[in-house]
């Protein structure tokens, strides 16, 4: 059994279903308000855009690349699978596409790694990150955004 099966999965809702079947092609997008007098970016999807209104949405391409805006190094008690990876980091990363929107996630080595990959010391706000996706849950089931350091 892979370490990353054990760890918690999203809830899919219906609001969320696409942000979920992008990111299981691989495929970073936001939704988006389709009124051509607003077009405001959101997250999390919901069914009417907070800035207008309208129930009109569209789901837009990000670059995948974003800056540490915040993070965490969790101390016990942890769930059995977390605790089996301490130290490991949880993040908030801003998308230079969408600064006011920021994904939680975790900073890795690669898609698949283990949440404890990246030594937490490597950490700093405002590091260069972009978007990677590992397959996790059964039989893959989800597609989990997760971000690697850049250089």
């Amino acid at each position: 059994m892979d370490v990353n099966d054990s760890l918690l999965l999203p809830v899919v809702d219906e609001d969320g279903a696409p942000f979920w079947e992008y990111a299981a092609r691989g495929e970073l997008r936001v939704q988006a308000c389709a009124s051509p007098a607003c077009g405001e970016l959101r997250f999390p999807p919901r069914p009417c855009c907070p800035h207008c209104g309208s129930f009109d949405s569209e789901w837009r391409a990000m670059s995948g690349r974003g800056r540490i805006w915040s993070y965490v190094i969790p101390h016990p008690p942890l769930l059995p699978a977390y605790a089996e990876q301490a130290p490991y980091n949880a993040v908030l990363v801003e998308l230079v596409d969408a600064p006011r929107i920021r994904l939680a996630g975790n900073v890795v080595a690669s898609a698949d790694a283990p949440l404890n990959s990246v030594d937490p010391a490597r950490l700093r706000i405002g590091a260069p990150v972009r978007a990677v996706f590992c397959p996790a849950g059964p039989r893959g089931a989800v597609a989990l955004v997760r971000w690697l350091l850049e250089r």
